[in-house]
């Protein structure tokens, strides 16, 4: 694409979104389209919070303001955002230099107010295998997991031709400013974000520039990281990829599942919601509507995620979910017949796909059922003689509780 195409999308885009400056964004949508939005049930005794949690801006090595993040969240219709920029990695330093690793925070935290969004301050840790990049939310402050010493510059250059580094065509301050800040031993700053009470994880383990098989495995600093309870998550999605292995590293290890976008560009490049794409989250179940309740449960483990047409979580999470996205109703018999009208009804954004396990078969339906987001189906069951009462036993073709093995729930309607 030529530039002067970029330049005039990019504006385009911008024109789309209210702006005022760096401050406060417009709500949602102001013609009242609900295209994107991400609908989510709460479950019983818990909120549903749609969020994603890491995502970069300018102050990285992102290619918007932190408050069209804000914006693009809140069209989105999420509950909570974490903007992560990279500490050591600042490809835009000469043209937005900046001493405070917080800004990005700041930035989105302020075009928030007002809204019911939820920002949460947070930084990746950017280093080499391993341990890789490593997302710390609700830090207190970032700057602190950055150690820029001077005195470790001939260290940091040594290790560059060392390593052969290949600097053509690449910018050297960008590259002298990674590896001065690469110096500083990760455990370090991980230590450092644990001690400001942050929540800790794994980011993209299948990264093929990080694990050219795309398999995720532990290293012995992930394993030490994991026992001695630094490390409290993995993302098992990222972007558009998903990893099987680290599902297992999670499930064996009791990490949280992480589902997240990180996005660099607009959202509408990336996801292209005209075409029903969405961006991944991470659904958390929290009791309440706070950055504290946030906190407790992510820390609990009590996260799903929701990854093109796939929900993904650990089967405490993802039960109570499905039995909160579908809904059952009996209609009654067709007159004089055995044959039941049944309303099925999805309460979510996400497709669910089932598949009859019960005793009874459709009159109209293989045992293979689609049920579309924000919808609702009818299907009619044979239920051979009057009941007072109808069980359906489902598998949920597209929800995943473990690699390979999706969850079964059972719907009950008292019959009119």
């Amino acid at each position: 694409m030529k530039k002067t195409q970029i330049s005039l999308l990019i504006i385009a885009a911008l024109i789309s979104i209210p702006l005022w400056a760096h401050g406060k964004v417009g709500s949602v949508v102001k013609d009242g389209s609900s295209e994107g939005l991400i609908i989510f049930p709460d479950v019983e005794g818990r909120l549903t919070l749609i969020s994603d949690l890491h995502t970069h801006s300018v102050f990285s090595d992102g290619h918007v303001w932190p408050n069209i993040r804000v914006s693009e969240a809140q069209r989105n219709g999420l509950d909570v955002l974490a903007i992560t920029e990279h500490l050591e990695y600042q490809p835009h330093i000469a043209q937005i230099p900046h001493v405070d690793r917080n800004t990005a925070y700041e930035e989105a935290n302020k075009a928030a107010n007002g809204s019911d969004l939820l920002v949460l301050s947070g930084s990746e840790i950017t280093r080499e295998m391993p341990p890789g990049h490593m997302n710390a939310i609700f830090v207190k402050d970032s700057n602190k997991l950055l150690n820029l010493d001077k005195k470790n510059e001939p260290e940091a250059q040594r290790v560059l031709k060392e390593q052969g580094a290949d600097l053509q065509g690449q910018d050297r301050q960008v590259i002298d400013h990674y590896a001065l800040a690469n110096i500083w031993p990760a455990e370090e700053a991980v230590a450092e974000a644990n001690q400001q009470g942050a929540f800790v994880f794994w980011n993209h383990p299948m990264w093929s520039a990080q694990a050219k098989d795309g398999v995720a495995r532990l290293s012995n600093l992930h394993k030490k990281f994991i026992a001695d309870g630094q490390l409290h998550g993995i993302e098992i999605v990222n972007e558009g990829t998903y990893s099987e292995e680290a599902f297992n590293i999670a499930l064996e290890n009791n990490l949280a599942l992480i589902g997240t976008s990180d996005v660099h560009n607009l959202i509408e490049w990336d996801y292209l919601t005209k075409k029903g794409e969405h961006r991944p989250v991470t659904l958390i179940f929290a009791k309440e509507r706070t950055i504290d309740s946030l906190r407790e449960a992510l820390f609990q483990r009590r996260t799903a995620i929701w990854f093109k047409e796939i929900l993904i979580g650990k089967e405490a999470n993802i039960l109570p979910l499905l039995n909160s996205i579908i809904d059952i109703e009996s209609t009654g018999y067709a007159k004089g017949t055995q044959i039941l009208k049944v309303v099925l009804k999805n309460n979510s954004s996400a497709l669910i796909q089932l598949k009859n396990l019960s005793a009874y078969t459709f009159f109209d339906s293989t045992n293979l059922v689609n049920l579309p987001g924000n919808s609702e189906i009818v299907i009619r069951v044979k239920t051979i003689k009057n009941l007072d009462k109808l069980e359906l036993d489902f598998q949920v073709l597209n929800a995943l509780i473990a690699p390979n093995m999706n969850p079964t729930v059972k719907l009950v309607t008292k019959i009119k």
